[in-house]
C-alpha cells in the first residue's frame, strides 16, 4: 500500500507535507482545511490555512493559495488559480485558467468565465448568467 502524502519543497528550501485528499486523491496541504464530503482532483493543490468548505469541486490543475476560502458547492475548474486570502462564495463558479488575485471576494452564486483576471481585493458579484451586477 502507498503512502498518502508527498513532500514538496518550497521556493525558500523549505518542505511542505500535502496529503492525499480522499475524495479525488487532490493534494491537501497540512494546515488546510477540506471537508471529506468536497472533491479535490488528482493535479489540485491546496496550501496550508486555505478552507474548502462542503459540496465543493477542486479540479485538476487548480491551486488555492494560503488563507483562501472555497464556499459551500461552489465550483473550482482546471488550471484556475485562487489568490491568497480571496474568498469564493458557496455555488460560486470559476472557469477555466481563470486567475482570482489575492483578496478578492467573489458572491455566493456568480459566474466567472473562462481566462478572466480578478484583480487583488476585488469585489465581483454576477447574475447566473455571468453578467456583472453593480457594486
Amino acid at each position: 500500500m502507498g503512502k498518502n502524502y508527498i513532500d514538496i519543497e518550497d521556493d525558500q528550501g523549505g518542505t511542505l507535507r500535502y496529503r492525499k485528499h480522499a475524495n479525488g486523491r487532490g493534494l491537501v496541504a497540512h494546515g488546510a482545511k477540506v471537508s471529506p464530503k468536497a472533491r479535490v482532483e488528482a493535479g489540485a493543490y491546496v496550501e496550508p490555512n486555505a478552507r474548502v468548505l462542503d459540496g465543493a469541486r477542486i479540479a485538476a490543475g487548480a491551486w488555492i493559495e494560503p488563507g483562501a476560502v472555497i464556499g459551500p458547492g461552489a465550483t473550482i475548474d482546471a488550471g484556475a488559480h485562487i489568490g491568497r486570502g480571496a474568498a469564493v462564495g458557496p455555488k460560486a463558479k470559476i472557469g477555466v485558467r481563470t486567475n482570482v488575485g489575492s483578496g478578492a471576494q467573489i458572491a455566493g452564486g456568480s459566474l466567472i468565465g473562462d481566462d478572466e483576471v480578478i484583480l487583488e481585493g476585488e469585489r465581483v458579484a454576477t447574475d447566473r448568467r455571468g453578467f456583472r451586477l453593480a457594486a
